[in-house]
Formats: C-alpha cells, sequence, structure tokens
C-alpha cells in the first residue's frame, strides 16, 4: 500500500468531514440537532508547599511547617498549641494548607505564609493515636482522655511555658497546671521561639477552641496597636467577637502574650466549639489578615 503524504492524508480528512456533514443533513434535516460545544474542564493543579521539620515534640514527635509564597514579610499560623483538646484547631491549618495549596493565587507577592499545624503533637497523638494528619472519626469520645490531650508528653500546658509572666504552675479553668520547669523549658516551645526569633513575622495567629472571640496579646504594658488592627480585621471578617483581655482566669506564659513582649503582634483565635473547624467564618478571617499585609 502506497504511502499518503502529510498534504493527501489533511485532504482526505477535509473530505470526509465535508461528505459526513451532507449525509447528517440529508438524513436527519426534520429533526436537526443544535451543536453543542463541550464545556472546557478546568484543570485544578494543586501547588505542593514546601515543608520543613522545625523540631521534635517531647516524645519525638515531628513539629512541622507548611511555607507558602516567597515574599519578605512573614505570616504565621499557628494550631493545636493545646493538642488532642484542641483538635479541630488543627484540623482547621491543615484545612488550610490544603485551601493554599489549591489556591495558592491568595498569597501576595510581598508575603510568606508558614502553616504549624500542630504545636502539641504528643497531645494529639494521646487522642487520635494518629501522627500527622487524622480525621474527626479517629478522635476519642472520652472526656478525660479528650482532656489530657490538651498537655504535652511531659504532662506540662505548653500555653503557659513561654517567657511572660511565667510560672510554674498556672491554672485553667478551677485546675492548677503545669507551666513547665522554667521558661522555655518544653521542646515545643523552644521550637516555636526558635521558629519566630528567625522569621520575625510581621503577625502571628493563633487557633484555638472554644471561647468564641478574637484576643489580643500583651505581656507588659499596652497592647500593641497592629495586634488591634488584626484582632478587629480578623474579628469583623469571621464574626468572632473582639477581645482585648482574656480575663475568665489567670493565664502565665502564654505563647502569644511572649511575642507582644518582643514587639511581633500576635492574636489569639477561639473556634466557638471543640468539633467544628469553621471554615467559612476562619477562611473569612484569614483573607482579612492577608489583604491588610499587601503591597
Amino acid at each position: 500500500m502506497p504511502i499518503l503524504s502529510t498534504k493527501r492524508v489533511a485532504l482526505l480528512a477535509i473530505t470526509l468531514t465535508v461528505l459526513g456533514i451532507i449525509v447528517y443533513k440529508s438524513t436527519y434535516k426534520k429533526t436537526e440537532i443544535p451543536l453543542v460545544t463541550a464545556p472546557i474542564i478546568e484543570e485544578i493543579v494543586a501547588v505542593r508547599p514546601a515543608k520543613e521539620i522545625l523540631g521534635k515534640s517531647a516524645e519525638g514527635r515531628n513539629i512541622e511547617a507548611y511555607n507558602f509564597g516567597t515574599g519578605k514579610t512573614h505570616i504565621v499560623f499557628v494550631g493545636g498549641i493545646h493538642g488532642g483538646y484542641e483538635w479541630n484547631s488543627v484540623l482547621l491549618a491543615y484545612a488550610f494548607i490544603d485551601y493554599l495549596s489549591t489556591h495558592p493565587e491568595i498569597v501576595p507577592k510581598n508575603l510568606t505564609i508558614e502553616v504549624i499545624p500542630s504545636a502539641n503533637p504528643d497531645g494529639v497523638y494521646r487522642v487520635t493515636k494518629k501522627e500527622g494528619r487524622f480525621s474527626k472519626e479517629d478522635v476519642s469520645l472520652d472526656e478525660e482522655v479528650l482532656a489530657s490531650g490538651r498537655f504535652n508528653g511531659n504532662n506540662v500546658d505548653l500555653n503557659r511555658n513561654f517567657d511572660c509572666k511565667w510560672k510554674s504552675t498556672s491554672m485553667w479553668r478551677k485546675r492548677v497546671v503545669s507551666g513547665g520547669t522554667s521558661s522555655f523549658s518544653e521542646p515545643e516551645a523552644k521550637v516555636i521561639r526558635n521558629f519566630m526569633l528567625t522569621h520575625r513575622p510581621a503577625a502571628a495567629i493563633f487557633w484555638h477552641s472554644k471561647s468564641n472571640a478574637v484576643y489580643a496579646s500583651k505581656c507588659d504594658g499596652a497592647i500593641l496597636s497592629e495586634t488591634l488592627s488584626i484582632m478587629n480585621l480578623y474579628s469583623i471578617a469571621s464574626g468572632y467577637q473582639a477581645v482585648k483581655t482574656f480575663d475568665a482566669y489567670e493565664t502565665t506564659g502564654a505563647a502569644d502574650d511572649w511575642l507582644a513582649s518582643i514587639n511581633i503582634p500576635a492574636i489569639t483565635v477561639e473556634l466557638s466549639t471543640h468539633e467544628e473547624v469553621e471554615w467559612e467564618k476562619n477562611l473569612k478571617g484569614v483573607k482579612a489578615i492577608l489583604e491588610h499585609y499587601r503591597k
């Protein structure tokens, strides 16, 4: 069989197409079917974030950060400093990581976004028996187990272990809890400290549950003006109440208050339950923060 040239193949294809149209019209001219253009399916390509192991927990589990963007201004989001007791704050952080992976365009060019999803992986493991990602179905329903998940492997409340009005014992509601043997005695607190001192973020947002509010941070003296700005921005966008000072009971050695002491604006976002991530509300809050720092 002779090999057809490219031009002849093209001509043959055109001829067959025309003949097909003629046959179609002559056969089905009484029941013409309009030409429908096939929809263009937009393929969503996820961006793989840079993942960094910042250090280890008291029991040797990884503390990770996920990075998006390459800008000089850093914004940090932290979930799960109270571990498995506030496991929904960890799932919220992972949901945010997934969203940024599929919507990298929301990160302004001047920003780098860093997400530390689980600042207390020992406490999360106590409640879920999982390392890294987990699902809602993995979470224990035992109230005592959930409460124990608030603490790290040394039974220290990590949000009482930072260097702002630190005490060896502190309070959680009416319960006395350990603040560690000294400020930054715990490996997890050291990891957060070193990360913040290295990157010197323009703002830090900590996700907690379940006081249903956005709290400003302060150590000694007045609240930083930029802290008030981002507190109000997140509050208005998300619908959580803005509260300048947490005064339900005395707290010492809090991570966000330590940041205030070194002039880094920080807020604590408290979800309204222990069970839901309240995604839409928090996405609006996050977008308000990113837009605030856009240049």
